[in-house]
């Protein structure tokens, strides 16, 4: 009986925790859905319209290149998850698997980088990346997001829950390191890189300030800077700009059912383990 009602408590928690959550979007997808004669800012709040309209979505496409500024993000967001899954996966190999002298030093140094916020380090990068001409480029968006200490950290943990005797066996059978990198580690370790994959996807598809200050070109801006273009210079119509929004967090929301399944066992996965 007592089990029941503490699992009743923590269920009505989590039922109030994500109606707390989802309130937000809601208003959201509301305001995108009204129509021009309807009032955006009753109070208390009308989520269900009554004028129920598409035309705001319409409107956006006629507004800004919209299509232009999704396939820019999606170039940036495929390079910048392919990259961290691989490079992130290739340097916790060796900080989970091998032996060697300054492991745990090097290891610890990497996770203090995630201490460090961006904003103290996006000036040096900035000047790095001007002065290699790669602004204005897709190679300079993606270069920085390209590995990160969350996920070097984040694939080591999966990598220490793999059983040593698999990897002493295909050794033993004249397998090198290389295959037990990807026939190993890599495939029995699919949930913590889909887990990975989410929040790097997330990261760069909504990341604003990094291409805010390496680009100048409007052919080569991503979706958070053109949404910029909805917003007028003394007013604003928040019906425009909500229907942008809820356009650019449908594919974040596509990608996630995609991967969800292995979300959640990703997560749990990669507990602290020395």
């Amino acid at each position: 009986m007592k089990n029941r009602i503490e699992k009743t408590i923590l269920y009505l928690l989590m039922i109030i925790l994500a109606v707390i959550s989802i309130g937000p979007f809601s208003w959201l997808i509301s305001t995108a859905l009204k129509g021009q004669g309807e009032n955006l800012f009753l109070y208390p709040p009308r989520l269900i319209p009554e004028d129920f309209t598409l035309v705001n979505f319409a409107r956006v496409f006629d507004s800004i290149p919209f299509l232009t500024y999704m396939s820019n993000s999606a170039i940036v967001a495929v390079f910048s998850v392919s990259l961290n899954l691989l490079i992130s996966a290739m340097a916790a190999y060796p900080l989970a698997r091998m032996r060697f002298k300054g492991k745990k030093p090097i290891f610890f140094a990497i996770l203090s980088t995630m201490m460090i916020p961006f904003q103290v380090t996006m000036i040096p990068i900035f000047i790095i990346i001007t002065r290699l001409g790669l602004k204005n480029n897709y190679l300079g968006l993606v270069l920085p997001t390209a590995v990160t200490a969350f996920g070097i950290f984040l694939i080591r943990q999966a990598f220490l829950a793999i059983p040593d005797s698999l990897e002493e066996a295909t050794l033993i059978d004249g397998g090198g390191s290389w295959l037990v990198f990807t026939k190993i580690l890599l495939p029995l370790s699919k949930p913590t890189l889909a887990a990975l994959a989410i929040f790097s996807f997330i990261n760069s598809w909504g990341n604003f300030l990094w291409p805010l200050l390496i680009l100048d070109s409007k052919e080569m801006f991503t979706l958070p800077l053109g949404l910029q273009d909805l917003q007028g210079t003394f007013t604003n119509d928040w019906r425009l700009i909500a229907s942008g929004t809820v356009l650019s967090v449908i594919p974040v929301l596509i990608f996630f059912l995609f991967t969800q399944k292995y979300f959640v066992q990703g997560v749990s996965s990669s507990g602290i383990k020395e």
